[in-house]
C-alpha cells in the first residue's frame, strides 16, 4: 500500500520532527487520544501560528510540538492519581497535532505571507498538513504493539475531535471484535459552506477519509456532518460530543470562516449564529442516531478532556466523568441511566 512519512507542519523557523506518546496500562482496554491546537488552510491563517504572543496578535494553528511537552503533566483524562478516572487503568496513546489540518491531511501547500509583525518568515512558505499521514504511522505502531483490546475509547479536544470523529473506523476494523466509543470534545463543526468546499477552505489539506468514505468527495461533507456520517456507518459504534453552549474558540474560528468565506448563517450576531446552528445540528443528531449522545454544558470555556472540567463539570446534577465512565462501561444499567442527553443552556 501507499507509504506515509510522518511531519509536522515544517513552518520555517519550527522543527518538523514529529513524535507521539504511548503507555501501557493495567487493563485490556485502550484510548486513543487526538490533540488540539487550531487550524490554518489560507495565507492568513497560516501566517499567524501560535507563537505565544500577546492575545491581540492573532494565532491560530500549532505549527510544532513543543520542547519538553508530555500528556504526563495534562489533568482530566490523563490524570492518572485519581480513582473516579474512568480510563486511568487503559492503554493509552496520545497523537500530538502539529499539521493545522484538523489530523485529516495529507497534502503540502504553498502560502504567501500575510505580514507578521514579529515572526521573521519569508515572503513565500511551505506548510504539510499530513495529520493523516501521521494517523497512519501511529496506526502501524498500534498494529504491532497492542494486543488486542475490549474496549477502545477513542477521543479528542477541538481540531483533535474531528481527527477522533473521522479516523475512529480504522480502529474498528483492526480491532473488530472490540466495544469501541468515539468523544468529540468541542468540535460541532459549524462551518461555511464555502470554506467546506473551497480550497484555500478544507480543500487546503487534501482530507483523507476512512473506509466509509472510499467514494465520497470529502468537500461534500458539510462540517456539522463530519461524526454524523461516521456514526452511521457504525452504528454498533457510541458516538458522543461535549461543548459549552458559548464555547468562545469555536466562535472565533466560525467568525473568521463568515468574515472571509461568507455566506454564513442568517443571525448577524456570530455567538448567536454558532449556538443555533450547534444546537439544530444536536437536535438532528439525537433525534436520528441512536447511538448519539451529548452533554452540553453552560459556559464560554473551551474543551472538557485534559483540565480541571474534566472532574468539576456538572450539568443536570451529573458530573461529566461520570457520564463518560457510563459511555465506556460495561454496565447496560449505568449507560441507560447515565449516558443520556445533557443539555444546560444558560
Amino acid at each position: 500500500g501507499r507509504s506515509h512519512t510522518a511531519s509536522c507542519s515544517a513552518l520555517p523557523g519550527t522543527d518538523p520532527a514529529f513524535n507521539f506518546w504511548a503507555r501501557k496500562g493495567k487493563s485490556r482496554n485502550l484510548v486513543v487520544y487526538f490533540e488540539g491546537g487550531g487550524a490554518c488552510w489560507d495565507s492568513l491563517t497560516c501566517t499567524f501560528p501560535d507563537a505565544g504572543l500577546p492575545p491581540e496578535v492573532p494565532q491560530f494553528y500549532t505549527p510544532a510540538i513543543p520542547p519538553g511537552y508530555s500528556p504526563a503533566d495534562l489533568d482530566g483524562l490523563f490524570n492518572l492519581r485519581r480513582s473516579d478516572n474512568p480510563v486511568r487503568d487503559w492503554d493509552m496513546v496520545y497523537v500530538p497535532y502539529c499539521t493545522g489540518d484538523i489530523h485529516l491531511g495529507s497534502a503540502q501547500q504553498t502560502y504567501q505571507n500575510a505580514g507578521h509583525p514579529v515572526l521573521p518568515l519569508p515572503g513565500q512558505f511551505d506548510i504539510r498538513h499530513r495529520g493523516y499521514d501521521n494517523w497512519m504511522v501511529v496506526l502501524d505502531w498500534i498494529q504491532r504493539n497492542v494486543d488486542a483490546p475490549q474496549r477502545i475509547l477513542v477521543a479528542g479536544s477541538s481540531a483533535g475531535g474531528y481527527g477522533a470523529s473521522v479516523h475512529f473506523p480504522w480502529l474498528r476494523k483492526l480491532y473488530p471484535q472490540a466495544k469501541v466509543n468515539v468523544l468529540a470534545d468541542a468540535s460541532q463543526g459549524i462551518t461555511t459552506p464555502a470554506f467546506d468546499q473551497g480550497t484555500p477552505g478544507r480543500g487546503s489539506w487534501n482530507v483523507q477519509l476512512p473506509p466509509w468514505g472510499a467514494n465520497v468527495d470529502p468537500s461534500t461533507i458539510p462540517g456539522p456532518e463530519v461524526l454524523r456520517r461516521g456514526a452511521l456507518a457504525h452504528p454498533e459504534v457510541r458516538v458522543a460530543q461535549f461543548t459549552t453552549n458559548f464555547d468562545l474558540v469555536q466562535i472565533q474560528f466560525y467568525g473568521v470562516m463568515k468574515a472571509y468565506y461568507p455566506p454564513g448563517g442568517s443571525c448577524a450576531n456570530e455567538a448567536l449564529d454558532w449556538n443555533r446552528q450547534m444546537l439544530g445540528a444536536m437536535k438532528n443528531d439525537r433525534s436520528d442516531l441512536p447511538n448519539y449522545r451529548h452533554y452540553l454544558a453552560a459556559g464560554t470555556y473551551h474543551t472538557v478532556l485534559t483540565g480541571p472540567e474534566f472532574f468539576g463539570e456538572r450539568t443536570a446534577g451529573l458530573a461529566f466523568n461520570d457520564w463518560l465512565a457510563a459511555m465506556v462501561g460495561d454496565s447496560d444499567w449505568q449507560r441507560a441511566l447515565r449516558w443520556r442527553n445533557l443539555s444546560c443552556l444558560g
